[in-house]
């Protein structure tokens, strides 16, 4: 790591080795916003595109000739179609089901809900998504009306489905976070920003060539003051694991590619705690390596007027 003196009068540390403990010290526990725990905007836009289908069918709820009525139903709404994997709580819409594994056959029956044309169904189509729900047993659900509503039950999918975005979400919020405090600082010192550039776009934008493994990477920031460019990378872990190991070695790798370009990396969150060793390493490696309690104590905005000079 590179020291400054900056790093005594803005958080007390007066070599290398306490300011990466203070960078363990001061590691949060989370970053959890309130949409983290459930993005309703994003759940409502996907429950009200088929909102008018899922009133539809709560005509089946109960009827005792479902199968029938369900087929009845298709004919006149083919609409209706294109929401059946949202019934079983699934994004995809091809399927293959193994229908049959007896006596070491292994039939396997392809099943697809595509129909963006909304063209009147086939036969074969129909009786299809029939035997679908069927096999499902989402029938039964409906024929002892276990499912009251199924737009409600719907909603409810949508919400579950939505929690499988909770990891991304804190990756999300922690550019969020970064981002905001980048904006400031370039503001005040009329820096420049580019957000999830690559090297295409630095070099289309700012004539500055860098050098990187693949032309299609993307970073999460690059700043330019008047006399340098830095790239910034960011990101959280709430929780362990050996991946981090393996990511603090990826950073390494990424500073030496990018050299001579200024780089700094910006992680968070008490997971890093569980692999003090390897973020160690790295942060012995690369010349700035920071945490939010840093950023906001001025140590980046140190950084950036210093070697700005």
């Amino acid at each position: 790591m590179k020291y400054y003196n900056f790093y005594d009068s803005r958080i007390n540390c007066k070599n290398s080795e306490q300011a990466f403990d203070f960078l363990i010290e001061t590691l949060k526990d989370s970053i959890r916003v309130w949409d983290y725990f459930v993005n309703w905007k994003k759940v409502l836009d996907n429950y009200r595109e088929v909102e008018i289908s899922l009133n539809t069918l709560n005509y089946l709820i109960g009827k005792d000739n479902i199968e029938q009525e369900f087929i009845n139903l298709l004919n006149i709404h083919p609409e209706i179609y294109k929401t059946i994997p949202i019934l079983l709580a699934c994004r995809e819409v091809d399927f293959d089901v193994l229908v049959d594994y007896s006596d070491g056959n292994f039939n396997l029956k392809k099943f697809n809900f595509n129909n963006r044309s909304l063209e009147k169904l086939t036969n074969k189509k129909i009786e299809s998504a029939c035997n679908f729900l069927k096999g499902t047993g989402f029938f039964d659900l409906l024929l002892n009306r276990t499912i009251k509503s199924i737009p409600d039950y719907v909603l409810g999918v949508e919400v579950g489905l939505d929690t499988n975005g909770r990891k991304n979400r804190s990756g999300t919020t922690m550019e969020t976070i970064v981002e905001g405090m980048l904006q400031e600082i370039c503001d005040r010192y009329r820096f420049k920003m580019l957000i999830q550039p690559n090297e295409k776009s630095i070099l289309k934008y700012w004539d500055i060539k860098i050098t990187t493994d693949k032309t299609s990477r993307r970073f999460d920031y690059a700043i330019k003051t008047n006399t340098n460019m830095f790239i910034l990378e960011t990101n959280f872990y709430g929780g362990g694991g050996s991946k981090l190991k393996a990511t603090a070695g990826e950073y390494i790798s990424l500073f030496d590619l990018l050299h001579p370009t200024k780089f700094i990396w910006i992680t968070d969150g008490i997971g890093w705690k569980t692999t003090k060793r390897s973020l160690f390493e790295t942060f012995n490696h690369i010349e700035h390596l920071l945490n939010l309690e840093m950023v906001s104590k001025g140590i980046l905005e140190e950084i950036l007027l210093t070697e700005n000079s």
